[in-house]
């Protein structure tokens, strides 16, 4: 089930977006759940403990914290979710690409206006879906981890630990040696030390017996394994060109 955000200080406007919503569920047969805030700070207490949405709907011009600053916020969260600005004034129009928004509408919103936006939205949600990923039983429970998201995956223990680009770690109790199996098919993968596997795309820099990732993280690279791990990197590197 798909899992909306709709945070607008506005009460009238936040109804209204519901009922395009109810309206859109009735009319496409589609399966969701809305949930609405009343301002940014709100929804961010949400984010912040541990709550996710698979798409925002944001009002930009509110009190305290506005929908680019929301937004800003829940990219730090997640890099991907689509986000939609509803507004009556279109001066955030530029910024909002800073935050890869989906869309911008300008209010009043209609119904065509609307289902059109959401149509759209649900088409990327889908695209999404076909990438390449993998399942995983996590203390959570299952999770589905798109490739293009994981940075890295380290063992401490009998505990695998997966790290998502944006800062989510994801811990599950399973042999190293089959998350290694699993993930060494993608071509972007290396094992630089035994307790880790390293997505190359995520890679800035190798150097001084360490990889240094694009969110800072840091990586061990084991002694015998320094040059292989350089060339691996360099030819992946040359098959992206």
């Amino acid at each position: 089930m798909i899992q909306i955000a709709v945070c607008d200080d506005n009460i009238d406007e936040l109804s209204h977006i519901v009922q395009l919503i109810n309206l859109y569920k009735v009319s496409k047969n589609f399966s969701c759940k809305c949930t609405i805030f009343h301002n940014g700070f709100e929804l961010i207490s949400v984010l912040e403990k541990g709550k996710r949405f698979d798409i925002y709907c944001l009002d930009i011009i509110m009190p305290g914290l506005t929908g680019i600053d929301v937004a800003k916020e829940i990219r730090k969260f997640d890099k991907t979710t689509p986000l939609l600005f509803f507004t009556s004034s279109a001066e955030f129009a530029l910024e909002s690409y800073s935050v890869k928004a989906v869309n911008y509408v300008l209010k009043p919103i209609t119904k065509e206006k609307f289902f059109l936006t959401l149509d759209e939205v649900l088409e990327k949600i889908n695209a999404d879906q076909e990438e390449d990923a993998i399942i995983v039983k996590s203390n959570e429970g299952i999770q589905r981890i798109l490739i293009s998201n994981l940075a890295f995956v380290e063992v401490i223990g009998r505990n695998v630990l997966y790290h998502l680009y944006f800062g989510k770690i994801i811990q599950c109790t399973e042999s190293f040696s089959s998350v290694c199996d699993k993930l060494m098919k993608y071509g972007c993968f290396i094992r630089p030390h035994r307790s880790y596997i390293v997505n190359m795309q995520f890679i800035d820099t190798i150097e001084n017996h360490q990889i240094t990732l694009q969110n800072l993280a840091i990586i061990p690279v084991a002694q015998r394994k320094i040059r292989e791990i350089k060339q691996q990197y360099l030819n992946y590197q040359m098959e992206e060109q």
